[in-house]
């Protein structure tokens, strides 16, 4: 196939746009989840399965949600044997534009387990976990 040159540095193929799925020059982007529900879900999913340590996750959580995670963590609730738990779907309920109330399904193989928890916007326009609960019951604090 002969290039021709459209404007001077660029080419046909430049001119008409991205390349198509599966050609050669496609750039494969990773997947983002687009949600903070989901963001956080892919994140609390890494410790709970001892994939990352409890305190990368410090700056999304107040002190009662994080407390709750350190008791959470060293059981990793959700590390199993074989296929590697993901986030199946992860959706959430906004009672008011700055908390999301959210639920994720996670799936390892044939297992289905649930998380839920809640995330607040601080005054820093950021997302922070405020509670977690797993598979129904929710984590007792020490308070």
């Amino acid at each position: 196939m002969t290039r021709t040159t459209t404007r001077p540095g660029t080419t046909r193929r430049d001119a008409v746009g991205p390349a198509r799925r599966g050609s050669a020059t496609a750039v494969r982007r990773p997947r983002v989840p687009a949600t903070p529900q989901h963001q956080f879900a892919e994140r609390l999913l890494a410790v709970l399965t001892g994939e990352r340590p409890a305190h990368s996750m410090l700056n999304l959580m107040f002190r009662g949600a994080y407390d709750q995670l350190l008791e959470l963590a060293p059981r990793t609730p959700f590390r199993t044997r074989g296929s590697r738990p993901v986030v199946r779907n992860c959706g959430g309920f906004r009672p008011r534009p700055d908390v999301i109330e959210a639920f994720a399904r996670i799936g390892a193989g044939e297992q289905l387990r649930a998380m839920a928890f809640r995330l607040e916007q601080s005054a820093d326009q950021r997302w922070r976990c405020t509670a977690i609960e797993l598979g129904g019951e929710r984590v007792p604090t020490g308070v």
